[in-house]
């Protein structure tokens, strides 16, 4: 699988925000995967260079947004996608991962530590503040987590809160009404889909507010 030539369907310049999470292939220096990452072999992963050569500042508006999820091993690589990508890095939002009763989830993964929080990095292009509600928004929400890899809905509320339209998703999974979705699952993911299909085709999808 190659995104090199381009995210098919999408404007140049056109997007204000824009959202990605994507498919990060975790290893350690031996080039070995962990115990608790072996479950990620279902799904297809990218490697740090095939990220980073997505075209993803041609779409982007001259002033814009990125938010990054990164999880906390790889924050190297998030910050080099980030550059590579045309932004520079201001911040962090931080998802702390909770139970039923409030607590810290232990089931997280981790080499040296049980994570239980996960980093969404925030960057601009050119010069941008967040709107007056991001002025007051703490970097820091917590929810409970659902299955493997699903994200919260909580941030699109509070990027849509802080940062400008038009929005763009990136490996999006699921629709959101007044976003431009960008993902080979949006027509197929299900919440209870155990085994998820390779990034082998690429949806658009435009919702209408």
């Amino acid at each position: 699988m190659s995104l090199l030539p381009g995210l098919p369907g999408l404007k140049k310049g056109q997007f204000a925000t824009i959202l990605a999470d994507p498919p990060w292939r975790f290893q350690n220096r031996t080039g070995k995967v962990a115990p608790e990452h072996k479950r990620l072999r279902r799904y297809h992963t990218m490697d740090i260079d095939e990220i980073c050569a997505m075209p993803v500042e041609e779409h982007a508006a001259a002033k814009s947004h990125l938010y990054l999820w990164c999880p906390n091993a790889l924050l190297p690589w998030g910050l080099r996608t980030m550059e590579a990508w045309g932004f520079k890095y201001k911040g962090n939002i931080v998802w702390h991962k909770i139970r039923k009763d409030g607590e810290p989830d232990g089931r997280g993964v981790g080499f040296y530590f049980r994570n239980v929080t996960e980093l969404i990095l925030f960057g601009i292009r050119g010069s941008l503040r967040t709107l007056p509600p991001g002025r007051r928004q703490v970097n820091l929400f917590k929810t409970r987590k659902e299955e493997h890899s699903k994200k919260p809905d909580q941030l699109y509320e509070i990027i849509e809160a802080c940062s400008p339209a038009p929005y763009l998703e990136l490996f999006a999974r699921e629709r959101r009404k007044g976003w431009t979705q960008w993902g080979d699952e949006l027509d197929t993911y299900l919440h209870t889909r155990p085994i998820h299909k390779a990034y082998n085709g690429h949806a658009l999808q435009r919702s209408a507010r």
